[in-house]
């Protein structure tokens, strides 16, 4: 069985563990931002995101579900839905079944319930090159292993229940 977590968002990651270990930052485009003032904004490349996904058989998908409070930053909430749906569309159209996964379920695993919301990057780093160090490089570049620890989690915890 093919594993995949997806840390959601326009600056997310995938982590794929099957016969082998992928991990790789979500594909994003750069486009207009429909608003009075002219501006851009990122959005998830479905196209690429399907073909990296197209030959992953037997796979089953973790996204970690999105922060959804709108008050705090209205901007980030937009951004983080829009790549969601996104993402829920490749899914779906690639016919990969996917489950929600919230990040405290997940962190509180690899990196105990108390840790700080500061700390949580560089511990994702530091976990994540030790589990999986071939990927040492793009973690160290992208600044944490989130979605390769969603996965190696599902896989450990998930779909042992």
């Amino acid at each position: 069985m093919t594993i995949i977590g997806i840390d959601n968002g326009v600056t997310g990651t995938i982590g794929v563990l099957s016969e082998i270990t992928q991990f790789v930052k979500t594909p994003v485009f750069e486009d207009n931002d429909y608003t009075k003032k002219p501006s851009k904004l990122k959005r998830v490349a479905i196209d690429t995101l399907m073909r990296f996904l197209h030959q992953k058989k037997d796979a089953i998908a973790y996204i970690e579900r999105p922060m959804v409070n709108p008050r705090s930053n209205p901007k980030a909430v937009k951004s983080a839905v829009r790549a969601l749906e996104a993402t829920c569309i490749a899914l779906e159209l690639l016919k990969i079944p996917y489950h929600f996964i919230d990040s405290k379920e997940w962190q509180s695993h690899f990196f105990g319930a108390n840790i700080s919301r500061d700390d949580l990057k560089e511990a994702s780093q530091v976990v994540g090159i030790n589990l999986y160090p071939e990927h040492k490089e793009l973690i160290e570049r992208h600044g944490d292993a989130d979605g390769i620890l969603i996965a190696h989690y599902a896989k450990e915890v998930l779909c042992t229940r």
